[in-house]
Formats: structure tokens, C-alpha cells, sequence
């Protein structure tokens, strides 16, 4: 099989990697890739936004497979096109896609489908925001989303009035994150713990994958601005068989349903983002997309072949199980550029990649690298994923941890309470 991975982040590297080594797979192309998705991999340079060119390259190099990595190209319809020209891909159509481009649209579905969630307001402008902060009907702190694609960066959670009308003018007056906060959703602030959970879906079936638990927040004790997401492990302790079974039962199923219903049947990966409350699990969110840097951390644990999968997922014939995972827990840490996650510098140097990928139980995935005259360098925000695994939860943090030691750049920063949560519980 000859697959093709769109999209050029830590996500598509550990793709990659774990295709890479498997006996049904002849070659792997990736377009755009990045320097360490290629020694694994045929780069070929392409545009995320571009559907129709990376359609044209799946043609020309005859691929029998496609998987979309990053969520803009299946908000633009990239699966619709393929659809259209005959060629598989594993992918949500852009309609089922909403789920992710917009917020707004992902509340309502949940509202029509019973679909456990926090209670909502969807404003069209700011004097409308401006209007339902004023009339006190959520408390504090209150949640603010923009409704489009931000990068992980367009949610607020306000502590008081003020900070809440300062999101709505940043948000829809100021637009700093562009026509995707042409709408704002308010939502009451949920109370628990954060985790997530994915499936791999093939529009009637589903199989479930593994849990984690992500780090959204820039610096430690997860305070300071949102981000992408600093760091994560999987499985998360907090997915008991219980919480599984309810996550499964409450929210996947209907999703499925819900889609199906309403012709937009759902294919490929579906992210759960989930706050385990006192009442319950309920949503926070959905990615139509594995997570980052989640995938980092579930891909290298899976126990048997992601091609067979994914080839699975885009002809309908999923098996009726849970996917197989070792058991060890995986830690992953991001190590960003400084700046990040307002405005990052580039162009520095990395050093240490080797060292650290010389450790046993060590992987380190490139998120935003480029060679420059001969050498590796920073190319964006979130620079490198830095795994490590263990037998148990504090070895692969200290497994994660040294290997990250290793590396240099200008300005790096990183999280150092990746993974402690997981011993707390």
C-alpha cells in the first residue's frame, strides 16, 4: 500500500514513523512533510489549503490511500474532492467537519441530540456578547470560544466582567483571530478533569483508540494563555472502564448517529474533548482530526497495524473491537519557541536530537523544524515532541524528560509538570 499523509507537524511525523515500519506499506509520501517526517518518508511540497493540488498529487504518484492530518484541509472540502474523484481517503466530509470548524455549529448538534455538553450562548456580534455578559445568565469564570478555526488559541476563560468584554473586543471588534471570531460562543465553565478520547470511524462503526489527556495552557500548573497544547499522556487514569462505557454509549454513538441521520454520515478520526464532571462525562469540544500532541503519545503505543486501520476506516469495514495498545504510558512534551504561543521566533539552531533519540523508550517527533544552510532549525511555534516511555507513569516522565535535556535551542521553553497529573490520580 502507497499512502500519502497531508499536513507537516509532530502529528504526521509519528504517522509516519508508525507506517513507515509496517509489512503492508511500500511507501509513504507526505506532503509537505518537514526534515524528520523525511527519513521516514517522500516529501513532496504542497499547500494545506490547497485541496485540488493535493488531490493532483495523490493522482500523479498513484496512492492507494490519503489521510488528512491537520483540520483546514477537511474544512475546506479536501474529502468531498477526493470522494468526488474516486480516490480513498480517510477524512469527515466538509459538512461533518463543522463539528470542529464550528463551535457553533458542534452546540446545537449536541442540543438536537441530547449530546451531555455545557449550557451555551451562541452570539452573531459583539453588542449581542456584549448584551448576554451584561444580563448575568452565566457565572464566573465563564468560557468564551471563538466560532471558527484558531489554532487551540481562540478560547478565553473570563474570571470577571471585565476580562469577559475585553475577550469580546479582542475576539469580534479587534478579530484577532480573523473571521473565525465573526461569532463567539459563551459557555458556562465546566468543573472536573480534562481528558480525551479518541475513535477511528467509517460512517456506521467506530473503533475506539485510546484515552489521553492534554496540556493546553503555556506555562506549568496550567496557567498562563491557551495553547495548541504543551505536552500530554495517554492513557488518561481518569478513563475508567465506566467512564469509557458512558463516553462510548452518551456521546460517540449519537455523534455517529446524529450525523448519519442528517446525511453527513462521519468517517475518520473523531477527538473527544471531555470534562469529567460530578454528573458525568460532557463535551468541551471535537477535533475531526487525531490530536496534537496527543497522536504523539497514542500512536507509538498502538500494538498492530494503523494501514490496516485507516484502509478500514475509508472502505467501510471496520472490525467490531477496541483497537490493540501496549499497555506501557507514554509522555510527551512540546518544546516551544520562545514567543510562543503570541508570536514565535525562528530560524535558531537545534542541537541534541540525536543524543536524545539514542535513550531507550525516547522518540522525538519534529513539529516545526526546516534545514537551513545545512543545519536544523526553528520554524514556528511549537518546535519538537519529546516522548518517553515507561512501565509506569514516572518512568516515562523521567524517560521524556531526560531525553528532552538533550536538546537545545534559542529561548526553548517547555512545561515541567507534563504528566503530573497522571501520578495524582
Amino acid at each position: 500500500m502507497k499512502i500519502l499523509i497531508v499536513g507537516s507537524g509532530a502529528r504526521e511525523h509519528a504517522m509516519v514513523w508508525k507506517l513507515a515500519g509496517e509489512r503492508n506499506v511500500s511507501e509513504v509520501l507526505c506532503a509537505p512533510g518537514n526534515p524528520g517526517i523525511a527519513a521516514h518518508a517522500r516529501c513532496v511540497p504542497a499547500e494545506a489549503d490547497s485541496p485540488a493540488a493535493l488531490l493532483a498529487i495523490a493522482a500523479r504518484e498513484a496512492v492507494d490511500l490519503t489521510v488528512v492530518g491537520p483540520e483546514l484541509p477537511l474544512s475546506l472540502g479536501i474529502v468531498d474532492l477526493f470522494a468526488a474523484a474516486g480516490r480513498p481517503i480517510v477524512g469527515p466530509s466538509k459538512a461533518a467537519a463543522a463539528l470542529e470548524s464550528s463551535k457553533a455549529f458542534a452546540k446545537a448538534f449536541m442540543e438536537r441530540h441530547r449530546i451531555p455538553t455545557a449550557r451555551f450562548r451562541v452570539c452573531d456580534s459583539a453588542d449581542a456578547a456584549y448584551l448576554a455578559i451584561a444580563a448575568g445568565d452565566f457565572a464566573y469564570p465563564l468560557v468564551l470560544k471563538a466560532d471558527g478555526l484558531a489554532a487551540g488559541k481562540g478560547v478565553v476563560i473570563a474570571s470577571d466582567r471585565a476580562s469577559a468584554e475585553d475577550t469580546v473586543r479582542m475576539t469580534m471588534v479587534d478579530r484577532r483571530f480573523g473571521a473565525a471570531g465573526e461569532r463567539l460562543v459563551l459557555e458556562e465553565c465546566l468543573v472536573g478533569e480534562e481528558a480525551s478520547y479518541f475513535v477511528l470511524a467509517d460512517a456506521t462503526a467506530c473503533v475506539p483508540l485510546s484515552s489521553a489527556q492534554d496540556h493546553k495552557r503555556i506555562f506549568d500548573d496550567d496557567r498562563g494563555a491557551n495553547t495548541g497544547g504543551m505536552g500530554a499522556f495517554a492513557p488518561s487514569p481518569r478513563m475508567t472502564p465506566d467512564v469509557e462505557r458512558r463516553v462510548l454509549d452518551e456521546i460517540v454513538r449519537p455523534v455517529l448517529d446524529g450525523m448519519e441521520r442528517e446525511g453527513h454520515p462521519f468517517r475518520g478520526f473523531l477527538y473527544v474533548g471531555l470534562m469529567l464532571t460530578a454528573s458525568g462525562p460532557k463535551v468541551v469540544e471535537f477535533n475531526v482530526r487525531f490530536g496534537d500532541p496527543e497522536a504523539q503519545v497514542v500512536l507509538p503505543r498502538l500494538d498492530e497495524d494503523l494501514s490496516w486501520l485507516l484502509g478500514s476506516a475509508a472502505t467501510g469495514v471496520l472490525p467490531s473491537r477496541p483497537a490493540r495498545f501496549r499497555a506501557e504510558p507514554h509522555v510527551g512534551i512540546v518544546l516551544a519557541a520562545p514567543g510562543y504561543p503570541e508570536s514565535a521566533r525562528t530560524g535558531t539552531v537545534i542541537t541534541g536530537i540525536e543524543a536524545a533519540s539514542r535513550l531507550p523508550g525516547a522518540f522525538v517527533f519534529h513539529a516545526a523544524t526546516s534545514r537551513r544552510d545545512g543545519q536544523l532549525v526553528t520554524a514556528g511555534g511549537r518546535v519538537l515532541t519529546v516522548v518517553g516511555r515507561g512501565a509506569g507513569y514516572r518512568e516515562a516522565i523521567d524517560v521524556a524528560y531526560r531525553a528532552a535535556s538533550h536538546i537545545r535551542f534559542e529561548g526553548m521553553q517547555f512545561r515541567t509538570d507534563i504528566g503530573r497529573k497522571a501520578l495524582a490520580s
